[in-house]
């Protein structure tokens, strides 16, 4: 499970853990790092299953965006996934008697867990809205062949997901109009820190602009790496900025190579310490990495590899806060992050993002309404 499913699911943990409230994370032994990094409890669960994963992704790869990622949602996430973490996910919850639960929207055995076991659930969003509507006609044909093996009722309407409550950290800004139509997510921030931590002296010459390198936690893991980042630093190294480039804990800077004096390549940087002090940012479109970004009126350029980064690529170009760059364009790179340094535009289009979700209620708040909904709603057992 990567940073892009747990990562948005932190902020709102530590406003439970701030309400007195007792948090336990469900989720694969490999995302014990990330969960134990953020001061959480974890219950492990198997991680999962790995036959024929890798023959989706292979496939995927070779599809259209959309149906790729139809693909790899119904029929990994959902058909081998689901049922595989259903039994230990509902486990979860028994054994520690939640209250309510709090889940990732691509996590649809604690959904089903949830529904099963009688406990009021919330979703997370993790993506735009109109990436869950591309997919909703074939979750739902897959989720109830899951449902029926479980024994549950059909729900060929979603209307399960799409009454119960649900969370986001995006802001409506970066919506597009056609998914603003029908329910909402409740829309949070997360709380500023009182000053920004100042970075480790990695680089000599503290004048450059700063610039921030980051292909997410998955494609570290793929075939991307090396190539990916190696054309990346080779393309941006040559500008007069300070490049910051994180390739995810599973990887060693050494496999990239020397790099020269002006870049630093780190697994893993807190991305809240970074953003205050970024000029400008290349990233591979991870919807909490563009949300971190925009949050901090860092304008960027974005290089959609898979998911639903197609989507918020072309959003981010569309209300002007960044460029898109296809992934076998990199010769072009350079030319883009020496837009976004040089044309205002692009950092004002990112402020208005900025703007917007510093308005937003934090995730305080949402802890209140979680505690409201497991004291107010009886436990029906089926």
């Amino acid at each position: 499970m990567g940073a892009g499913h747990i990562g948005p699911m932190i902020p709102f943990a530590h406003a439970l853990l701030r309400d007195n409230a007792e948090v336990l994370v469900a989720a694969p032994g490999s995302a014990a790092p990330m969960i134990v990094d953020a001061g959480l409890d974890h219950f492990p669960l198997p991680e999962p299953p790995q036959e024929g994963r890798a023959e989706i992704f292979a496939e995927a790869r070779h599809m259209d965006w959309d149906d790729a990622n139809r693909r790899v949602v119904s029929d990994m996430f959902i058909r081998m996934d689901a049922p595989a973490n259903y039994p230990h996910v509902r486990c979860a919850i028994e054994r520690f008697e939640a209250d309510v639960v709090l889940f990732d929207i691509a996590d649809f055995a604690a959904s089903l867990a949830a529904e099963a076991a009688g406990v009021p659930a919330v979703s997370v969003a993790i993506s735009l809205g109109l990436h869950m509507k591309t997919l909703g006609e074939s979750i739902a044909e897959a989720l109830d062949e899951v449902r029926e093996q479980i024994g549950l009722a059909p729900d060929p309407e979603l209307e399960y997901l799409s009454n119960a409550p649900s969370f986001t950290l995006l802001p409506e800004g970066l919506e597009t109009p056609e998914a603003l139509v029908g329910s909402q997510p409740i829309r949070f921030r997360v709380p500023e820190p009182a000053e920004p931590r100042p970075l480790p002296a990695w680089w000599r010459n503290t004048e450059w602009p700063l610039v921030y390198l980051t292909f997410g936690s998955v494609a570290p893991t793929m075939d991307f790496f090396p190539k990916l980042y190696r054309e990346a630093i080779d393309a941006l190294s040559v500008l007069p900025v300070r490049l910051l480039v994180t390739i995810g804990r599973d990887r060693d800077p050494a496999e990239l190579g020397p790099v020269p004096p002006n870049v630093h390549v780190a697994r893993w940087v807190p991305q809240a310490d970074v953003m205050p002090h970024a000029a400008a940012m290349v990233c591979h479109g991870g919807s909490g990495t563009v949300n971190a970004g925009l949050a901090a009126g860092v304008p960027m350029a974005v290089v959609p590899l898979f998911a639903d980064q197609p989507h918020n690529a072309r959003r981010i170009a569309e209300i002007g806060a960044g460029v898109e760059i296809a992934p076998d364009a990199m010769v072009h790179l350079a030319d883009a992050v020496r837009a976004l340094l040089a044309v205002p535009s692009y950092r004002r289009a990112a402020g208005r993002i900025a703007e917007e979700t510093r308005a937003l209620p934090t995730v305080d708040t949402a802890a209140q309404i979680l505690r409201d909904l497991a004291y107010n709603q009886p436990r029906s057992v089926a």
